[in-house]
């Protein structure tokens, strides 16, 4: 009795072991939806993974391709602004010795504003060559991208805001503004000062 006692314990051990293996080991089923999809799904999300990655590539391409052509046309953009200075100099330089009372009307006067006019001119025209241009400004409506008032001036010739003097001459660069032109605008007289000056003064 006792010995089939025991022969039933082992068998029913090695039942349940089986069972508890057969648990354990996933089943085919169970194999593919680890691994995901059919073969043709999996084609397409590589397909999709792939354009993903050319487009990411394109657009990689593009932004340099933008940036070495940005380099390519304004490389020497901060060297142009640095060089603007020259030009402020030398017309600083002829107004000093135009407002030199000891120099006024000399011939030695006349020769030196003809020498810094042809030396000016060059610059402007180098700067011309590397596409390097000045702001129109006189006579022209203030545009807040391209000049900066630094003044008014009452002028009823003038629509308001028409700029009638330029303190400092502005530069462009291709589409890049280097620096405004500092300017002085026109204004309508105040109505009220005119009426009082037209008003007849009473004995």
């Amino acid at each position: 009795m006792e010995k089939e006692e025991t022969l039933e314990k082992n068998k029913k051990q090695e039942d349940n072991s089986e069972k508890s293996e057969l648990d354990i080991k996933p089943s085919p089923e169970g194999e593919a939806k680890k691994e995901g999809l059919s073969s043709e799904d999996k084609i397409k999300e590589l397909e999709d993974k792939l354009t993903r990655t050319f487009a990411e590539m394109e657009n990689q391409r593009r932004r340099f391709e933008k940036e070495k052509d940005e380099a390519f046309d304004y490389g020497g953009f901060s060297f142009a602004k640095e060089a603007l200075n020259l030009l402020d100099n030398l017309e600083r330089s002829k107004l000093a010795l135009e407002n030199d009372e000891s120099l006024k009307g000399s011939e030695s006067l006349k020769k030196i504003t003809e020498h810094l006019n042809i030396v000016y001119s060059d610059m402007l025209s180098i700067f011309k060559k590397n596409n390097i241009e000045p702001i129109k400004s006189i006579n022209e409506k203030l545009d807040p991208n391209l000049h900066q008032a630094m003044m008014e001036v009452e002028d009823d010739s003038k629509d308001s805001g028409t700029i009638v003097q330029e303190i400092q001459k502005g530069f462009i660069m291709k589409d890049r503004l280097l620096r405004p032109s500092l300017v002085a605008v026109s204004k309508k007289k105040n109505k009220k000062e005119v009426k009082n000056h037209e008003k007849p003064q009473k004995n």
